[in-house]
């Protein structure tokens, strides 16, 4: 049998997924498992050992340089490298009418959400087959369900992201020090998910304190600077604090897989943590854990919880009570 997944971005949405492959894997063993997803988040997909081939497409930057002919041409390449291998399923767990576009290039019958339940109800006027699924389930459990659906198999299996122990094995970097160490992900898309500055800096003292280092990872020049004010608040004589350099998806991946612990907002890197089996504590201030909140660990925790018109604010008390029991 010939699958293929249509997740296309974010990095959230994408790690979501991931369990998919593995119920799939565990169902059909000889299945070959084919997955379709942003250019950015290939690197992503491709570590987890379920999936046999990683297509990619260049929505996201085609929005960007629509003028360009060049934008256009990688658009039409990308239409043809899905239409190259025929599918015995083309599964779309996005449920957004560009993901149902995607699916519709491919060579094979096309499966998704009902218009109930679909994300946005005009893509599923692009599926063949369809699945009324509960919007009220978590959006790892919504995929889950939808696969087993399609594919007819009873959903039993704990979930299982496909990440643990995947990672290969690489030197530790020069920048990393021997410490035992506690990341930190304050970056994210929207100003109003940050959690405060002086949050950040009152929790790192208490984490120095117990001796561990501060690793404050960033992706662009507005975060690494954030990254080295915070880290210039907290040096310390023992501990250091760390601004790496700038990340790739899978160095991110050993960063995080090697810590004791990982704090961060509503950003794509903590699920990241979560589907590496890290304990994970997210802080949301003004997007709803609920439905897309870090999920499918006893280590992984949810504070906050709130709205852009009433916003949370999880305090650092709250916040050091639930990482601490993990701290040796």
């Amino acid at each position: 049998m010939r699958i293929l997944l249509v997740k296309l971005s974010s990095m959230g949405d994408v790690i979501h997924n991931l369990p998919v492959v593995s119920d799939l894997a565990h169902a059909f063993p000889h299945a070959v498992i084919d997955w379709v997803t942003e250019s950015p988040y290939a690197e992503l997909v491709r570590l987890h050992p379920g999936v046999a081939r990683v297509l990619t497409v260049n929505l996201r930057s085609l929005k960007k340089k629509w003028w360009m002919r060049s934008s256009w041409q990688q658009l039409q390449q990308n239409r043809q490298a899905l239409r190259e291998a025929p599918y015995d399923a083309v599964l779309d767990t996005q449920g957004l009418v560009k993901s149902a576009v995607v699916a519709s290039w491919a060579n094979g019958p096309r499966y998704g959400l009902s218009r109930d339940t679909v994300r946005e109800p005009f893509a599923a006027r692009f599926y063949q087959h369809s699945f009324m699924i509960d919007k009220n389930e978590h959006a790892v459990t919504r995929n889950r369900m939808l696969a087993a659906a399609t594919f007819g198999y009873a959903l039993r299996a704990p979930i299982n992201y496909g990440l643990s122990g995947v990672l290969p094995q690489t030197p530790r970097p020069a920048w990393l020090s021997s410490h035992r160490y506690v990341v930190m992900l304050h970056a994210t898309s929207r100003i109003d998910k940050q959690w405060p500055n002086e949050h950040w800096v009152a929790l790192g003292k208490q984490l120095q304190v117990l001796g561990y280092a501060l690793i404050f990872p960033w992706g662009n020049a507005d975060e690494k600077q954030t990254s080295e004010s915070l880290a210039a608040l907290l040096m310390h004589d023992t501990v250091p604090t760390i601004v790496p350099p700038c990340l790739t998806l899978t160095e991110a991946a050993s960063l995080l897989a090697g810590a004791s612990a990982v704090v961060g907002v509503d950003t794509g890197l903590a699920h990241l943590a979560v589907a590496l089996g890290r304990p994970t504590l997210g802080l949301y201030i003004s997007t709803s854990p609920a439905l897309t909140g870090l999920f499918g660990s006893p280590t992984a925790v949810n504070l906050g919880g709130g709205s852009r018109e009433s916003p949370a604010n999880p305090s650092v008390e709250a916040a050091f009570q639930a990482i601490q029991p993990w701290l040796g």
